[in-house]
């Protein structure tokens, strides 16, 4: 995914609304010279355009607030705190900490405006192509493959954080905006369904080297089994498991392999490796240095949030003391082999020499998997908008845990599970474990900490109320965002409030 040749903004008005970008070296969608949406997508080229510019989408954090979503849902979990300068710093952040939100206050209206604005990117893109008639149908199928994927996957992070959304699958005119109603998560799961079943015979089962970024067949196929796992329905759990056997298979078409060494997988020196599937590129060649559109660059801004406060020492640059780590999964990790990997002991940095401030919720233990390491320090633009280091959303541990949850909750194949669960522990010099459910989530939380997994894991197996509960969570409103106020607004009401935000 070639990001760097390609940008253009879009601003969001209600659900969404397309704008101008400003910037030379964007792709324009509104009128200049000749060149309008209406005749921009003609040949291959420009519809490649379009297309990345969907995929720069899944870069944004910061739409509406700072609402990158690993650091963000790390807070929501019993994993980190929300920390920073005190409680007014990002305070969407630490009512999503505390399941304090109301419709005004909270990371909704970033999460809502990222997803949607991709929705509308691919929506674009699938009204169009039809329209391009010098296209060969081996690229034409590929790149509706891939805007097919991106909606599943922005509508998959929609329907898990908000519930009810509208559900819209083709352009529509601006006045018809505000009166799209909300869709049942049925019919949203449908239709992530509908699209990566349609998208992924389509896709290439390896990705070419030029291309790292883009879809993969084994990618569309390990998220339709975590979406059909996710839906908890129990007729679907064998299929589910089928879908992760065929990309965790030893010899597998994908090529996909557990990195002996589980540090290797996080270095920023060593993207795409082969145990990811699916992964949010980061760059400093945009060298930005815009605060008012961080979207706008291809650094990561989460490292920046994650690292110690004015530190001043080895290793690391400074951060600003966001996510410091519970001292329950502290606790939970001391003994782990990926304790190191995962986790940094402040502690033991300041014996050493190393100085920082101990902000908002300090414990002294922080996020290490992304943190902002000196090495790779933006030498151009503002550094801590360009931090190069990725977002890893899938990787193969994480698909044989959920092949092993699917084989345990559909009473199917005992030895397979324990398999699965045995190659994860082992990597890491760990003995078997019973292949439980209990031992899988157990497994999860540590393997795949700071990953974006655990809140979600929690809600969906139940087990929210009881580690979450002490932390303000209610069931029946806290699984869920609220509607970002002006939505409701702006739709005259059309757009109903989630269950305990009234």
């Amino acid at each position: 995914m070639k990001i760097k040749d390609i940008k253009y903004a879009v601003a969001v008005l209600a659900i969404m609304q397309l704008s101008v970008s400003c910037k030379k070296d964007f792709l324009e969608l509104t009128p200049k010279g000749t060149a309008t949406e209406e005749n921009f997508y003609r040949n291959e080229t420009e519809v490649y355009q379009g297309l990345i510019a969907v995929y720069d989408v899944m870069q944004w954090g910061t739409s509406g607030g700072y609402t990158m979503k690993q650091p963000l849902l790390s807070a929501a979990s019993d994993d980190c705190w929300a920390g920073g300068g005190n409680a007014s710093d990002q305070p969407g952040w630490v009512a999503y900490d505390n399941f304090n939100m109301d419709s005004r206050l909270g990371p909704q209206v970033g999460l809502w405006s990222r997803n949607f604005t991709g929705v509308n990117r691919a929506n674009i893109i699938l009204g169009k192509i039809d329209n391009a008639t010098t296209l060969s149908a081996t690229f034409k199928a590929r790149v509706t493959a891939e805007a097919k994927f991106l909606r599943a996957y922005f509508y998959f992070d929609l329907v898990r954080f908000f519930g009810n959304v509208p559900l819209i699958t083709q352009q529509i005119p601006t006045a018809d905006l505000y009166t799209q109603t909300q869709s049942a998560p049925a019919a949203i799961y449908a239709q992530i369904e509908k699209d990566l079943r349609e998208a992924y015979p389509d896709l290439p089962a390896v990705v070419p080297s030029g291309e790292k970024g883009r879809i993969s067949r084994g990618a569309a196929k390990a998220l339709l089994g975590k979406v059909l796992l996710f839906e908890n329905d129990n007729a679907k759990l064998t299929e589910a498991a089928t879908l992760f056997n065929d990309v965790n298979k030893t010899g597998n078409e994908y090529g996909y392999a557990l990195l002996p060494n589980y540090a290797d997988i996080f270095r920023p020196d060593n993207k795409f490796n082969a145990e990811v599937i699916l992964e949010i590129p980061h760059s400093t060649l945009g060298a930005w240095g815009d605060w008012g559109w961080v979207n706008g660059g291809e650094g990561n801004v989460a490292p920046q949030f994650v690292g110690m406060d004015s530190y001043n020492g080895d290793t690391y640059s400074a951060g600003w003391g966001f996510c410091p780590v519970t001292l329950d999964l502290v606790n939970a990790m001391k003994a782990d082999p990926r304790f190191g990997t995962s986790i940094i002991d402040g502690a033991a940095l300041k014996a050493a020499g190393g100085t920082y401030n101990a902000r908002y919720q300090n414990t002294d233990y922080f996020i290490k998997k992304y943190a902002p390491l000196k090495a790779y320090r933006s030498n151009s633009g503002t550094a801590e908008l360009n931090w190069p280091i990725d977002e890893i959303e899938m990787r193969l541990a994480d698909t044989y845990l959920m092949e092993a949850e699917a084989l345990v909750r559909s009473v199917g194949n005992a030895t397979r599970a324990l398999e699965l669960l045995t190659a994860v522990r082992a990597r890491v010099g760990l003995a078997p474990v019973p292949a439980t459910l209990d031992n899988i989530f157990n497994e999860r939380r540590l393997e795949l900490a700071f990953e974006g997994h655990r809140f979600f894991d929690l809600v969906r197996s139940g087990r929210a109320v009881a580690v979450l509960g002490p932390l303000g969570y209610k069931a029946g409103k806290s699984e869920l965002l609220p509607i970002p106020q002006q939505e409701i607004d702006l739709t005259k009401g059309v757009i109903k409030q989630n269950p305990g935000y009234n």
